[in-house]
């Protein structure tokens, strides 16, 4: 993944949140039961904190800190984390804006252990998420070693830039209503839930196709850059987390689908190019 060197980064997309504990409130992981379904909720993608923390309203993020000064083009991407999220950040909404019609700006702001948000308070044992009721997405940085250690992923920087094209599916998803067919189908191989991550993830597919149209990036996306996206994708699987857990796999309570489900529609975006045949929603699911 190689930014071009003359793009200028909008940084006003991404903000610097809050740090340290939340008195009282954050996620509370146990043992026994509570303790495995505590790990596979907060290393999957796209919860909302609300549904988990009993929350309430939430905060404004701390201000902005250095990345104005530190990040202004392509070439401090190529050199620099938060500056890289900065431009990932930049070429997915320059896409959506060009490509969805009545497309709406949503922020990405980074973390450290615990952020409140509109959704209510979160610790970044949530992993990334997108919030709908502020319209931002959340990212603790940290998150991409433990998909390495933890889940064994390849890692590598087009790995974190499928975990922030995911999340910005969901804003989509959001902005198009798509979100509200989910209701109560909760978990499930066939569940609402699954449908809704699946397409999340056909969406970031798809950004990844038309990524260098968007004039951040100087050539079109490698296959070792799709191969991590890949292997990101499988690490998060329903499937993959249950057994790490030290459990069986159960379908039936699966809410973002199969390593072999997450892998298909990335790829099904990535090779159309088209959101339309991420219509998660009418196609059957297999694997």
């Amino acid at each position: 993944m190689d930014f071009d060197d003359d793009a200028k980064l909008d940084t006003s997309q991404v903000g610097e949140g809050g740090g340290g504990r939340i008195p009282g409130g954050g996620l509370t992981i146990g043992g026994g039961a509570v303790g495995i379904v505590g790990l596979i909720i907060a290393l999957i993608f796209g919860i909302d904190p609300g549904n988990l923390t009993g929350g309430g309203g939430g905060g404004q993020p701390a201000p902005a800190s250095d990345l104005s000064e530190n990040c202004k083009t392509g070439a401090d991407a190529d050199q620099k984390e938060k500056c890289r999220v900065v431009g990932v950040v930049n070429s997915i909404q320059k896409y959506w804006g060009d490509n969805l019609k009545g497309y709406q700006v949503a922020k990405t702001i980074l973390f450290t252990q615990a952020v409140q948000t509109g959704c209510g308070n979160a610790t970044s044992d949530v992993g990334p998420f997108y919030c709908p009721a502020d319209q931002r997405v959340y990212l603790d940085l940290g998150f991409f070693d433990d998909l390495q250690s933890k889940f064994g992923a390849e890692g590598g920087p087009f790995a974190q830039a499928y975990v922030i094209g995911h999340e910005y599916g969901h804003h989509v998803q959001h902005l198009l209503g798509t979100d509200q067919k989910v209701g109560g189908d909760r978990e499930g191989a066939d569940s609402g839930s699954v449908r809704l991550e699946l397409q999340a993830d056909c969406y970031a597919g798809v950004w990844a196709k038309h990524g260098v149209d968007t004039k951040f990036f100087k050539e079109p996306f490698t296959k070792t850059d799709i191969q991590q996206a890949l292997s990101a994708a499988a690490a998060v699987g329903d499937d993959r987390i249950q057994q790490s857990g030290g459990g069986g796999v159960d379908p039936e309570k699966w809410t973002h689908g199969s390593s072999a489900q997450r892998v298909q529609w990335f790829t099904t975006g990535y090779d159309s190019g088209e959101p339309d045949q991420c219509d998660t929603f009418s196609a059957p699911l297999n694997g």
